[in-house]
């Protein structure tokens, strides 16, 4: 059984389908595509149905990443269907959690800049209403974020 990973921003058209292929991108890579399986969702339901913002495909395309997916909004079913929720800030995390009405999935939540070995930032942040230099700040962010969090999951024995 696969151990399945959810990132969640607020639209789900920049920062969390960019964490959701640059991650697929390092599993390829890492040959663990058998053992680790990534989506993506938003908080907001502004964007369903859309592709990934193009100004962030094309930030992650000059680093070889290729965006895919189609925004979609967090359903409470996904605690049950993620091992992993990792939101991109620390309002996303509040707005997880208040779906959490039992209080039953604290530990499944985490933020993505928990895992960053490189950059000290604590929240992703939404490069939407700025300029493409935003859009490269977070691809690095998230490579560096997405690089921790698979070591972290192979150094827990949470993929092998």
């Amino acid at each position: 059984m696969p151990y399945k990973l959810l990132f969640v921003c607020l639209g789900n058209i920049c920062r969390s389908p960019s964490a959701e292929n640059i991650m697929n991108h390092l599993i390829e890579k890492a040959e663990l595509s058998d053992h680790i399986v990534c989506d993506s969702a938003g908080t907001g339901g502004y964007h369903i149905g859309s592709p990934p913002d193009s100004r962030m495909t094309y930030a992650a395309k000059l680093r070889g990443i290729t965006l895919t997916g189609l925004a979609r909004q967090f359903q409470v079913e996904d605690f049950d269907n993620f091992d992993l929720i990792l939101t991109m800030d620390r309002e996303n995390y509040r707005d997880v959690l208040r779906l959490d009405t039992a209080n039953k999935y604290l530990e499944r939540v985490r933020l993505m800049c928990d895992f960053c070995q490189i950059f000290d930032v604590q929240e992703v942040p939404d490069p939407y209403y700025g300029g493409s230099d935003g859009f490269d700040y977070v691809i690095e962010i998230l490579l560096d974020a997405c690089e921790g969090l698979l070591n972290y999951l192979i150094n827990q024995k949470k993929v092998i």
